[in-house]
């Protein structure tokens, strides 16, 4: 079962009935505590950031519009379109543009890198959403849009978070307000082996490049009051370089003039 066919519906009914205040979407939290700490980690390893940089998976928009404020051309994608008006409607001067995909469509990340060109990725939660058999899928797409010259920054819930969300979800209270919608509406995090995400990398044809950990910040409190962070790990990735090698053996001629 695809993401298109399994999620879409519960995508779009989820952002149809989330409030609009900034906030009151769980995972929604302020760049300052999300994109911005990723950043920090990411631009060290960018080839070229000028190319386009595509936020896979980009929801209503909140991390879109601060990396469209550093960057020359940054696309939001995401699968629901109901998402997507919201982050238009957060964005009205244009400084991102939106579309929507399914990233698992080979059709359509294909032509996505054939009027992008190769293009830098964010991608912050997503791959733990997708059904197993989609998610070698997903790494393919990433690999499709950074083409040779792109490389892709993904962070993703650890293995250690499932064991914080399943606490959260069965409190004496139940889940707390943010986070039951999420339950709701069948969209609850799936769980990824942490050595699996390297290695649906290595698959898709690209290198780690550099990987850490980082707690996941939220918009939710815990009942003493402090945010609600959830363990996960980070990777850098993108094609290996290729090095050009000189026979040691072969006679210097000298620069061509």
């Amino acid at each position: 079962m695809s993401v298109t066919s399994r999620y879409r519906e519960a995508w779009e009914g989820f952002w149809r009935e989330a409030p609009d205040e900034e906030g009151a979407v769980f995972w929604d939290a302020e760049p300052a505590l999300t994109v911005a700490r990723h950043l920090a980690l990411f631009e060290p390893h960018l080839t070229d950031p000028w190319l386009p940089l595509v936020d896979l998976g980009c929801g209503n928009g909140t991390q879109t519009r601060f990396l469209a404020d550093r960057f020359p051309h940054v696309l939001g994608a995401d699968l629901s379109a109901a998402a997507l008006d919201r982050a238009r409607a957060a964005d009205p001067a244009g400084q991102a543009a939106y579309r929507r995909l399914d990233a698992v469509d080979k059709a359509g990340t294909q032509a996505l890198h054939a009027e992008l060109g190769d293009a830098n990725v964010y991608m912050r939660g997503v791959l733990h959403q997708c059904e197993p058999d989609d998610r070698q899928a997903l790494a393919d797409a990433v690999a499709t849009v950074v083409g040779d010259r792109g490389r892709a920054f993904l962070v993703e819930p650890s293995e250690a978070a499932g064991a914080v969300l399943r606490g959260l979800a069965a409190g004496p209270a139940g889940p707390p307000p943010k986070l039951a919608p999420v339950l709701r509406h069948g969209i609850a995090p799936g769980e990824v082996d942490d050595a699996a995400v390297p290695e649906f990398l290595t698959a898709a044809g690209l290198t780690v490049l550099a990987n850490g950990t980082l707690p996941l910040t939220t918009t939710e409190h815990g009942p003493d009051g402090t945010r609600i962070e959830l363990p996960s790990l980070w990777f850098v990735t993108g094609r290996a370089v290729r090095q050009c090698l000189v026979r040691s053996d072969a006679p210097f001629t000298g620069p061509d003039r």
